[in-house]
């Protein structure tokens, strides 16, 4: 009874300074915010998904490994990354796994990772290379392995990288390209993820001519460590922005949706304004994609953006980096300092279809399609899960399961999920469930869905920790159907 006491009779003009006071003076608690030491244990048991259901580990021993697809004969094909944030550098690799849970490479790639995920279609597979050091690419590899770029230079050395692809009704091939900064400014935050002292002159590019407000933060000279530099939205490190200035629009820009021929040439922009569009997929002929939102640093922080799910249509901006979700950023509610960084804004921001949890990282997903495993239409979106305290700080571990969302009303729901009285990944729980879940998608048939995870990621003030090895491909379907034979290795 104590509580509803305390609430009666505190008063309510307190109630803001208190909940806030709670929230400044707890330290900040996040998903990999714990230690590790190696091997990881892997138990399908600590997971617990929706009655009538089954999940197991079909591979494990990955390392970061960020998407799945199903070649020509129904066989569960991975890529591992090849990159990490907390600048580890490993081989980008594509492998097909077979009913036993052995591992048969198709095919590496050279040190211009991250890998962010695969599609299969007409007996080849397509790839998004991030570009992490060369630029993006899109990679068509054969099934003996043969590499061919389809597209280059996508700009994709930034924070967020060149992701997807996905194979449309219309027979083009969509992926997404995420943006260079956090909220279009370049910053001290740049400088930590490493990649700015590796190309001081990259920034954000936008989707169509704008027009700057004029809006400048001075930090610290992050790139020569000598004095001071004041920078603007859409331009270098280092360069200021004046009001009125005119920045040209390109095709191929940052926080896009790209199309490409899957036989290659030029790519179309289908729609611009996203932050980190990662994950795509196609109800029907409907276009749909996930959206990191805002993190709480670097030079022009937002506190509290969520992630969305969007229905995508063809030449909208969807807000980055003015607005949130259809909200401005000049809402006192996110905590940004000096106003917006574009004068006049291509269009309305849209409101999204679904919201995810602040800091979730909603990543890979796909839609059921099949009575076998049921919730057809809905949407089952990977949760890889919050990166505190570099995004930001947040009370309690965020995201590190598999939700499903019915995008009819926007209503997101756990579906799989590890066990115990706390959401968090195994290694901070101390189980063997999951970690990092970061795509899923369905077999052809569609009875079962494939959740990747990424693997043991542990975060402190210096920044992320990815561990090798540790990432697993895991399996659900109806406990009325078979389980997969041998054992995963």
């Amino acid at each position: 009874m104590k509580p509803a006491i305390f609430r009666a009779t505190l008063p309510l003009v307190a109630l803001p300074f208190f909940f806030g006071g709670c929230y400044l003076l707890r330290p900040s608690n996040g998903a990999g915010q714990t230690s590790f030491s190696g091997p990881r244990n892997v138990d399908s048991h600590s997971i617990a998904v929706l009655p009538g259901f089954r999940i197991q580990a079909v591979a494990t021993g990955l390392t970061f490994p960020t998407g799945v697809a199903f070649d020509d004969q129904n066989n569960p094909c991975v890529v591992e990354s090849g990159y990490a944030y907390g600048e580890v550098w490993t081989q980008p690799r594509l492998s097909r796994i077979d009913n036993s849970g052995r591992i048969s490479p198709i095919a590496t790639g050279a040190r211009n990772g991250p890998w962010t995920g695969v599609t299969f279609y007409d007996g080849n597979f397509f790839v998004a290379e991030g570009g992490e050091l060369e630029g993006g690419r899109i990679l068509r590899i054969s099934k003996d392995g043969r590499v061919t770029a389809l597209v280059s230079n996508l700009p994709s050395m930034g924070d967020h990288h060149t992701d997807g692809p996905v194979l449309g009704p219309d027979g083009w091939l969509y992926f997404g390209q995420g943006t260079a900064s956090n909220s279009g400014i370049v910053g001290e935050d740049n400088a930590k993820f490493g990649w700015l002292k590796r190309h001081p002159e990259f920034h954000d590019i936008p989707g169509q001519d704008i027009i700057l407000t004029g809006r400048n933060v001075t930090t610290k000279d992050f790139v020569n460590n000598r004095g001071k530099k004041t920078t603007g939205a859409f331009l270098p490190f280092g360069t200021a922005s004046r009001p009125g200035q005119v920045i040209k629009g390109q095709t191929v820009c940052s926080g896009s949706i790209l199309r490409i021929r899957p036989e290659g040439g030029q790519p179309e922009r289908v729609a611009w304004g996203f932050r980190n569009p990662f994950g795509l997929a196609f109800l029907g002929d409907q276009l749909f994609v996930t959206d990191n939102g805002y993190d709480e640093r670097g030079s022009r922080p937002v506190w509290g953006a969520s992630d969305f799910l969007w229905t995508v249509e063809k030449g909208t901006w969807y807000g980055w980096p003015d607005f949130c979700g259809g909200k401005p950023l000049t809402d006192k509610y996110f905590k940004t300092k000096g106003g917006f960084v574009i004068q006049d804004h291509p269009n309305q921001a849209p409101r999204p279809t679904a919201i995810f949890p602040v800091h979730s990282s909603a990543d890979g997903f796909d839609f059921s399609r099949s009575p076998n495993f049921g919730f057809q239409g809905e949407a089952f979106v990977a949760l890889f899960g919050d990166e505190a305290p570099a995004v930001g700080k947040v009370l309690n571990p965020v995201g590190a399961k598999v939700v499903r969302v019915n995008i009819q009303n926007g209503l997101v729901e756990d579906f799989a999920v590890n066990k115990g009285t706390k959401n968090a990944p195994a290694s901070k729980i101390r189980t063997g469930g999951l970690e990092r879940p970061v795509a899923a998608r369905f077999n052809p048939a569609g009875d079962a869905l494939y959740v990747v995870d990424f693997g043991v990621m542990t975060h402190d003030k210096k920044g992320a920790h990815p561990v090798p090895g540790t990432g697993v491909l895991w399996r659900i379907n109806s406990a009325a159907i078979p389980t997969i034979t041998g054992r995963p290795r």
